[in-house]
């Protein structure tokens, strides 16, 4: 790891990751690992590697988005599995964008996976694993006060164009984006910034010639091959094995 940053101690630990402090005021440090859940925890496996790969694909596609005008938490690769990002107040939203129906919406509609939507489609989920991070709309989100009526309007920007960017950028890599989780947060100052992580874990990503799933719902669904399907997204976009 880089010793431009000194790892303190831990401050949280979820599923896939943990977010250490730093010697420096308003720095974390996070940690990716190769634990593996689904279903809101139901399921527990490991995959070997994902904590590289996530670490790696999301920084990647952080700095793609930083270069295209989408305000993020990166601040730079540590190692392997370590980057350092900016604190921020997290969003107790995931803002989920689907381009194409697959998993939840597909069952929830009666659509065949795969089904292409008319439109891109934005749903968001209160961020809580006890009560299964249930869907809310902006009502709710408002009535809770977890975002303020301009906050969600620019997450709600923020969500479509990091859709443009990286669909185009996945595209010219052969692979289909077909929906995705993101997060975001609140700098000290207020700003909105995109945070967490893009990666297998939290986005559909499929070949785009065959349809083969390159994501983690080859660990959600028992379909193997899950290693080889996360190399292979970080193969196609980082040219690295």
């Amino acid at each position: 790891m880089s010793d431009t940053y000194k790892k303190l101690e831990k401050v949280y630990e979820g599923k896939a990751k943990k977010v250490f402090k730093t010697d420096t005021d308003g720095v974390y440090i996070v940690e990716y690992k190769d634990d593996a859940t689904a279903g809101n925890g139901a399921k527990k496996g490991v995959i070997q590697g994902k904590g590289e790969v996530n670490n790696r694909v999301t920084n990647h596609l952080m700095k793609l988005l930083e270069g295209r005008g989408v305000p993020t938490h990166f601040i730079m690769e540590l190692s392997g599995t370590e980057t350092a990002v900016r604190s921020v107040q997290i969003v107790p939203l995931e803002v989920i964008v689907r381009n194409i129906a697959a998993g939840s919406l597909a069952a929830r509609l009666g659509l065949p996976e795969g089904t292409k939507l008319r439109s891109t489609v934005l749903e968001y989920c209160y961020k809580d694993d006890a009560q299964g991070d249930p869907m809310v709309n902006e009502y709710h989100i408002a009535a809770m006060g977890w975002a303020g009526e301009a906050e969600l309007k620019t997450i709600a920007e923020l969500s479509f164009k990091v859709n443009d960017i990286l669909g185009g950028h996945l595209k010219n890599a052969g692979i289909e984006l077909i929906d995705f989780k993101l997060e975001f947060g609140r700098l000290p100052d207020g700003r909105i910034v995109l945070a967490d992580e893009i990666s297998p874990d939290t986005c559909r990503f499929w070949d785009a010639k065959t349809g083969e799933k390159l994501d983690k719902d080859r660990f959600r669904r028992d379909l193997g091959g899950v290693e080889d399907a996360y190399r292979e997204v970080m193969r196609r976009l980082l040219g690295q094995d």
